[in-house]
Order: C-alpha cells, then sequence, then structure tokens
C-alpha cells in the first residue's frame, strides 16, 4: 500500500454510510409483495374480465329472450282478446233485434269470464258515427269508480286514431290518465254490413302485467306508434300519460328499425334517480326491442349493467380484498422471516464490521454468527469470523494500537513531530539466559526460550496497554513501548505569536496532555515491577513442577531495566511498500534508550530522565519547589522517585540527571489489572511491589529485587554512549 492511499483512508471512510436507509428486509417484502400483488391482481384482472363478459352475454341472451317472450306473450294476449270480442259481437250480430235479452245475457257471460275488459266499442266516422255501439263493463267502472262516460271523452280525444282504425290500422292508445286505473284500449279495423268501422277494446293492464309477469332484474315496458307509454311496471309512469319519445333506448332502436338494421339489443345510457332527494345519474342499461305487429306496439325490455355485472363486480370486490389480505399477509411473514432469518444476521455481520472500525479485532458478537447455516448467510458467517481472526492476529503481528487506530479513523499517517514519552525495557544477563537455554536444550532451545520470552512479554504488553500505552517494536529480549504516540494533536500553536490570547491555554492543554502521557508511562511502567515479580514466581513454580522431567523444563528467574524519557520526535510511517511501521525516532528516543541501558550501574529497574521530572515534579511528585505537597486530586497518582546522585552531560542539554522510580503510593494493582480482567486478584507475595505497601526507598526496591547496592563513585555511565560524560 502506497503512503498516498493509507492517506485516502479518511476520505474513504468518510463516504460509508452507516445507517440503513432501505434495510434488505424491506426491499424483500417490497419485492415480493409486489409480485403477490401484481399476480393475484392479474388474477382478479382477467377473472373479472372473463367473468364479465361471459355473464354480460348470458344477461344479453337472457335480457333478449325475455323481450321475445314478453313480445310473444302480449301479442297472443292481445290476439286473445281480439278473438274472444270479435266472437261476441258474431254473436250478437247473429241473434239481431231477435232476441235482445239473449245478447244481453252474452255479455254478461263474456264479462264475467273477461272481468278485466272494461268497454267494447264499435266506432265509425261520418254518418256512421251515429250508429256507434257501446258495450261498457258496468261492474269494471262501478268497482274502479269510474264513470262510464269518460269513454266517449276518451274517443272524442282520440278521434284522430278512430279514423286511423277504421282505415284499417290496429292501433293502440293509453286511457289510463284519463281513468286514473291502469289500462290500455286497442282500436281493431272492424267491418259490419260493409261499412269501415273500428272495435276500440279497452281493459285493464292486470292481464299485460299478468302474462309479462314482474321481473326484479329485466324492466319491460310497451309504448304505441307515438311513443306513448302503454304498459310499465311503474304504474304511474302510465297513470302520467308519459312518453317516451326521449327515451334513449327508444330513438336508438327507431334509429335501426329506420336504417333497415336488425339489431334487436344495444347498451345505451340513462339518466337514473338513485336516492329520493339527490341529483340524478347516468347509468348504463342493456336493452332489446321486439315489436307486435298487431297495433304496431313496441316491446322493450332494460336491465342495469349495475345489476347483470353485481355479482362479477362483488366476486372483484372480494378478490381485491381477498388480495390484499394475502398481499399485507405475505408482507408480514416476509418481514418477520427477513427479520429473523436475514436482518437480525446482517445486523449482527454490521455490528462485527463496526467493532473492526472501533479497533475491536475480537468482538464478543462473534460467537452469535451462525456458522452452520448452509445458506449465503452462513458462508458471510464463516468468512466475517475468519477475516477477523486474521485482522487479531495480523494486529499483534504489526502494532495492535495503530491498528486499532487506523480502524478508527484516529491517525494521521504523515509524518509529525510530537511530544511524547518512551519506553525501553530489557532483560538483565539474557545473553546468559539464552546460552543456558541452548546448552540444556539443544535443537529445542528456540522454542523453550521463545516460550520463555512469550511468558514475560505477554505481562508486560499488558501494563503498556492497560495505561494506553502503545507497543512499538519487539527487539530479542528488549521491548519499546510509546505514549501519546496516537494522539492526533497539533504544535502548530507554538507559531502563534506570544500575543495571541489562545497560544497560551493551547500551549497549557498541550502539556496537559503531555503529562497525562508521562503519569500514564509510569503507571504502566510501575505495574510491570509487580508483574515481573508475579512471573518470576511463576516460573519458580513451573520449574519445580517440572523439574522431575527427563529433560526438565524451566523458566528463568529475570531482572529488568526500564527507561523512560518524554520529548519530542518524529513520529509516522517509516519503511517501504513491503513494509511499514508506525514509529517514532530522533534524539529523545535515543535517550530514552540509553536511560534504560544505565538502570544497570545505577542499581534501578525504572528509571526515569530530567525532562520526565521537571515535567511531573510539581503536579505529582513531593519536592522542596512544592512544600512537599500535590495536589489533592494528584494523590492516586503521586510518584516517589530519588535522584541518581551521578550528574552526567547530555549533548545539547548540560548537565543531568536520572530518577529512580520508588513507588506509587497510591496505586491500586487490583483497580488496574482489572480494567482487563474484572475478576482480578493481587497475589499477596507481589503485592508488596507497588503501591501503599509497597517500597519507601531506592534501597528497600534493591532489597525486594535483589539488585546489588551499586558504588556510585566507580560508576561510568559514559562507557555506551559518548552523549554522557560524568563529572568527577
Amino acid at each position: 500500500m502506497k503512503r498516498s492511499d493509507i492517506v485516502k483512508v479518511d476520505e474513504q471512510k468518510s463516504q460509508i454510510v452507516k445507517k440503513v436507509k432501505f434495510p434488505l428486509g424491506v426491499k424483500l417484502a417490497i419485492i415480493i409483495g409486489l409480485i403477490v400483488l401484481i399476480s393475484l391482481g392479474m388474477v382478479t384482472f382477467f377473472n373479472s374480465y372473463f367473468s364479465g363478459r361471459d355473464v354480460r352475454r348470458t344477461a344479453e341472451a337472457s335480457n333478449l329472450s325475455v323481450n321475445s317472450r314478453s313480445a310473444k306473450m302480449a301479442e297472443n294476449e292481445i290476439l286473445r282478446m281480439r278473438s274472444s270480442v270479435f266472437q261476441l259481437l258474431d254473436l250478437m250480430n247473429a241473434t239481431g233485434n231477435a232476441s235482445i235479452a239473449l245478447a244481453r245475457q252474452a255479455q254478461i257471460f263474456f264479462y264475467e269470464r273477461n272481468a278485466d275488459v272494461a268497454s267494447i266499442n264499435i266506432l265509425g266516422t261520418g254518418d256512421i258515427e251515429n250508429r256507434n255501439v257501446n258495450i261498457p263493463n258496468e261492474q269494471f267502472f262501478i268497482e274502479n269508480e269510474i264513470e262510464s262516460s269518460l269513454m266517449q271523452t276518451f274517443f272524442a280525444q282520440n278521434a284522430e286514431t278512430v279514423i286511423r282504425s277504421c282505415n284499417g290500422e290496429t292501433v293502440a292508445a293509453n286511457p289510463s290518465p284519463l281513468f286514473g286505473v291502469p289500462a290500455i284500449t286497442i282500436f281493431f279495423p272492424y267491418k259490419e254490413n260493409g261499412l269501415d268501422q273500428a272495435c276500440a277494446i279497452t281493459f285493464s293492464l292486470e292481464t299485460i302485467s299478468e302474462v309479462l309477469g314482474i321481473d326484479t332484474m329485466n324492466t319491460t315496458f310497451l309504448i304505441n306508434d307515438s311513443s306513448d307509454l302503454l304498459f310499465h311496471p311503474d304504474s304511474e309512469r302510465v297513470l302520467r300519460g308519459e312518453s317516451m319519445e326521449s327515451h334513449p333506448l327508444v330513438s336508438m332502436m327507431k334509429s335501426t328499425v329506420q336504417s333497415g338494421l336488425e339489431t334487436k339489443q344495444v347498451q345505451f345510457e340513462d339518466e337514473v334517480q338513485v336516492e329520493e332527494g339527490k341529483p340524478s345519474e347516468k347509468q348504463k342499461f342493456l336493452g332489446a326491442y321486439s315489436r307486435i305487429e298487431t297495433g304496431d306496439i313496441g316491446v322493450y325490455t332494460t336491465v342495469p349493467l349495475d345489476y347483470i355485472l353485481g355479482g362479477v363486480r362483488a366476486t372483484r370486490r372480494n378478490n381485491i380484498y381477498i388480495t390484499l389480505i394475502v398481499f399485507f399477509l405475505s408482507i408480514i411473514v416476509i418481514l418477520l422471516f427477513a427479520r429473523l432469518a436475514i436482518s437480525r444476521h446482517l445486523r449482527r455481520l454490521t455490528n462485527s464490521a463496526d467493532e473492526i472500525q472501533n479497533g475491536n479485532f475480537a468482538p464478543t458478537i462473534l460467537s452469535r454468527l451462525n456458522t452452520r447455516r448452509k445458506d449465503e448467510i452462513g458462508v458471510l458467517n464463516q468468512a466475517t469470523k475468519n477475516e477477523i481472526g486474521f485482522l487479531n492476529t495480523f494486529s499483534k503481528f504489526t502494532n495492535k494500537n495503530v491498528a486499532k487506530a487506523i480502524a478508527r479513523n484516529e491517525i494521521d499517517f504523515s509524518p509529525h513531530l510530537k511530544d511524547i514519552t518512551i519506553f525501553f525495557s530489557d532483560i538483565r544477563g539474557f545473553t546468559a539466559i539464552s546460552d543456558g537455554f541452548k546448552q540444556k536444550f539443544q535443537e529445542n532451545s528456540p522454542k523453550e526460550i521463545i516460550g520463555f520470552l512469550n511468558d514475560y512479554m505477554g505481562r508486560m504488553v499488558e501494563c503498556v496497554t492497560l495505561s494506553h500505552g502503545n507497543i512499538d517494536k519487539f527487539e530479542g529480549d528488549a521491548v519499546m513501548a510509546v505514549w501519546g504516540i496516537l494522539r492526533d494533536e497539533s504544535l502548530d500553536f507554538e507559531l502563534l505569536p506570544d500575543s495571541d490570547p489562545n497560544k497560551k491555554q493551547l500551549e497549557e492543554r498541550h502539556k496537559q496532555h503531555v503529562r497525562e502521557d508521562a503519569i500514564n508511562a509510569v503507571r504502566g511502567t510501575i505495574a510491570m515491577r509487580y508483574a515481573l515479580m508475579k512471573y518470576n514466581k511463576d516460573a519458580e513454580a513451573f520449574t519445580k513442577a517440572h523439574e522431575n522431567e527427563p529433560l526438565a523444563t524451566y523458566k528463568p528467574h529475570i531482572r529488568i531495566g526500564c527507561g523512560l524519557n518524554t520529548g519530542r520526535a518524529t513520529c509516522g510511517i517509516m519503511g517501504g511498500q513491503d513494509k511499514m511501521e508506525y514509529t517514532s525516532i530522533g534524539d529523545a528516543v535515543n535517550f530514552a534508550s540509553r536511560t534504560e541501558s544505565s538502570n544497570k550501574p545505577c542499581g534501578t529497574d525504572i528509571l526515569i530522565t530530567e525532562d520526565t521530572y521537571q515535567l511531573l515534579r510539581n503536579d505529582y511528585i513531593r519536592t522542596e519547589d512544592n512544600n512537599f505537597t500535590i495536589p489533592q486530586e494528584n494523590l492516586a497518582n503521586e510518584i516517589v522517585v530519588e535522584r541518581i546522585p551521578v550528574e552526567f552531560e547530555v549533548k545539547g542539554k548540560g548537565a543531568q540527571h536520572f530518577y529512580g522510580v520508588v513507588n506509587m503510593p497510591g496505586f491500586s494493582i487490583e483497580e488496574f489489572f482489572r480494567q482487563g480482567n474484572k475478576d482480578f486478584k493481587a497475589d499477596p507475595d507481589c503485592i508488596k511491589a507497588v503501591g501503599p505497601t509497597g517500597p519507601k526507598t531506592l534501597n528497600e526496591v534493591r532489597n525486594m529485587l535483589g539488585i546489588p547496592i551499586p558504588d556510585f563513585e566507580k560508576v561510568n555511565l559514559n562507557e555506551e554512549e559518548n552523549k554522557i560524560q560524568v563529572k568527577q
């Protein structure tokens, strides 16, 4: 990876959208829901379409059949009525004046059998008019409270119709408005003694109603050649003498008859009053037409399309409801499935990715990833586990804190000057220890040495990590660690003029951060003293447990030296494309290394430099300058040090002293280590290493760790580094 590529990490991460706007489960539910909706919708549509078409065809055939049947039955009834009346007339003519009583008896018998007939009238024109014959059904007029004289009034109103009938036409007329009861009059041509006359038969519509019947679906009505309504199920319309001239079906049928077309059924629209008091609405109807030759009567049968298709529409409506129910149920089932079988597992994967991004390369959520699944999610879970395992292992091979900082986007990869605290440690006499392993274990010595070093270094690394430090590298038995290297803090405030009010504030905040790093470094280092004592105790127990083995394994008792220095160093990525390392270089780093190596001649295990001492002395170390008092809030981090009585020259710094770290009286071993292990309990034999029961002088430290008290008159700190000059 190129350095320019590394610098782009921040830009790439800023483009990551963490919030899921359209969850996969919702998309899946929408897609499958739409498939269900479209499928059922198409089924509903085609079912409604074909069912509606079939029902309509059936209704059309039924309507046409009803119309034809009604026309035929109405015509038969009219012809029957004509035949009966003409027989009566023939009988009366045959008797003549010889037997008026016989003629009268014939009339009575006729009306008993034809009670719905109101009157029989023989009408003529001109000279014949005076010879008109009236044969009324007195009982009919009495029962219906009608004056028989109204017949003459009706004939007078329809004089033209009488003339047409006398001229050979059969014509129907509506006397209902005049009578106040539904009735119909049919004028038949009637020849008697060579005279052209009209026979007017008036009868109640009950006969027609019985013949046509009352159909709840189809409506049949009759009109004459003048479009006057003769019969309708709604008798009020007949009583009003309503004209059907403007009726859409009548208009359409008349036009088809005039054009010679034989189409007898059409679809039309008509205004219908659905509810009383509300405006009428247009509705679609099917209409059939037939013509009765006798009387030129039109027979019309209509049926509402809504009525015909009502069942289809109800079925379609029910299908739509079922479709919606199935749709929503499928959405619910899919969402539940997606939530339980997909989304929950994807969220776990997302959480694992977030944990990685936050620098946690061993998230506990990994245990909840189901790798037994045989689908893609199972494969993805296993791949995620493998990747996190690799990252966790890889971070240990490189630098775990740096890897975490990279994942969290908390690090600037460009080189920077930083004020940091550097730590070096080294095992005393490691060469002799290594030779001892080689002599005893021969070819197995690398394994034994590495096992011993891993045990020791694992304990040291824990102390660095818990004190917020960063392991920089291992060099053989030596450990390098840094505190503050990952802090993203600019030193640009130093370029501000002294008059800038922000400079002092920024400078003080920076110093506070550097002090925090230094105190953390001392805390982590002094925790190593306890960890080393615990290691030595465990090593002794390990050695004793294996002493009777043929090739007894062991872990050596060791002492270490630790050096701390606070100063400015160059920090950043160093190396090439094939190997990179985030580290620090500079005089401050070299000085920390030399400080560690000075532990042996100084008879100490922990040394800090003059720079670190000066940084901490006022707030954390009791001195004459602070009247041997420190702020109450800093008591937990109090440091006890002793100055090494050897003055030396540091190149570029002048006369300097090292300071041996004696103790941190307020340090709690259990509180420190419980940051990583909540069940940690301090070893009672090692708790004297640090804290309230810890040493109070350097000599106590030396006696506790088995370090000889040096003769400082013979100490030469210049043996390993020309930068340090001992002043005699």
